[in-house]
């Protein structure tokens, strides 16, 4: 799963049930008793799963749910596109008028 779906998951709960009634716990490791909500997912043990968290791709999915999601609006502000509601300065007009 993609970040964006994860924080979907952590900010309703909802949608995770939505998503577990989707798996048969038999087909699942450990009978669908441990899971890993940020990295979504399953573990044998609870052994394991403590293992998981301690390790290092978890924490960076941990850094990475931590920081903004990118949006559309803030891509094309970086590359300078998008509305300037600033105030116009007199002087670009007043150097247009004096070039002509």
């Amino acid at each position: 799963m993609g970040a964006d779906q994860v924080r979907a998951d952590i900010a309703s709960a909802r949608h995770l049930e939505l998503y577990k009634a989707t798996k048969d716990e038999e087909d699942l490791p450990g009978l669908g008793k441990h899971y890993c909500v940020e990295c979504s997912k399953w573990f044998e043990s609870e052994h394991n799963m403590v293992a998981h968290t301690k390790g290092k791709n978890h924490k960076r999915r941990l850094r990475i749910l931590r920081e903004e999601a990118h949006t559309q609006k803030a891509a094309e502000a970086a590359v300078g596109l998008g509305t300037d509601n600033g105030v116009r300065s007199q002087e670009t007009t007043e150097m247009v008028i004096m070039e002509d």
